[in-house]
């Protein structure tokens, strides 16, 4: 079985596709996720995802075989909130991937409750918009420790070579308090080094990206960082393949520069 890549993606702004303007301003982001099957070659067994926009005490494994829907934005429009995407969980796999966890000596649960979140569902239905390909997700921790979440995705990197796509789901830049023009310097700096290191050696890209706090403005980018640590679990899985950015974008919501990578 080919090896599958693993990827960071930035998520865009809340349910954008079911919006058309936002979705016109995203249609550079919509491009890069529909174009995400085919540069993967084959049809995954399954996805999983880390969300920028779920954490708990341990990496929580999603346990159900229908995952729910989780609304996790505010002030949308009421359609929003009627939005299925109807995949089937993997309950089984998720089993085995909390095992794989653990034998890392990682903190690990399956839960059984957890739903699709938007940094979940979102991106998926441009990429698989027929919902027809099993998902689950692992939570995030909290604490955000970059050693911890890399050494998750280096647990996970064994999936890659059993049909299992590996997404980390955020955003490169993700300051709520600072969006428009004022985002422009400082997320127009944090992308170009985020950039520069990632094309990196593999030893030194890992020394850099843990080590992503030293970055220019990155505590104006990532005040709170939820929506960059799934950018270490999807460089963990694939911590010695190259990099390729595969979404550039600038001028998102009125001044962000945002990017996401494929690993391998």
């Amino acid at each position: 079985m080919r090896r599958l890549p693993s990827y960071f993606i930035s998520h865009g702004g809340g349910p954008w596709p079911w919006m058309p303007q936002m979705a016109k301003q995203l249609a550079p982001l919509a491009r890069s996720l529909a174009a995400m099957p085919g540069e993967i070659g084959v049809r995954p067994e399954a996805v999983l995802m880390i969300s920028g926009h779920w954490e708990s005490d341990a990496f929580a494994m999603m346990h159900a075989a229908r995952p729910k829907m989780v609304y996790d934005y505010f002030n949308f429009p009421a359609h929003t909130y009627e939005i299925e995407y109807a995949a089937p969980g993997a309950p089984a796999l998720a089993e085995k991937v909390a095992g794989m966890i653990t034998a890392a000596g990682l903190p690990t649960r399956l839960d059984g409750e957890m739903g699709f979140d938007h940094g979940c569902f979102v991106p998926m239905a441009v990429m698989y918009p027929e919902a027809d390909v099993p998902l689950f997700q692992v939570s995030m921790r909290h604490g955000y420790d970059p050693a911890q979440h890399m050494a998750l995705g280096r647990a996970l990197a064994p999936l890659r070579d059993q049909g299992v796509l590996i997404v980390g789901s955020g955003l490169s830049y993700h300051n709520l308090a600072r969006f428009g023009p004022q985002a422009r310097v400082p997320s127009a700096a944090f992308d170009a080094w985020l950039g520069e290191a990632l094309a990196r050696e593999p030893e030194a890209r890992t020394a850099a990206i843990l080590d992503w706090e030293s970055a220019p403005h990155a505590r104006e980018c990532h005040a709170q960082e939820d929506h960059l640590v799934p950018l270490f679990a999807a460089l963990g899985a694939a911590e010695d393949a190259p990099a390729a950015c595969v979404y550039h974008q600038t001028e998102v919501f009125g001044g962000v520069t945002a990017s996401s990578w494929r690993f391998g």
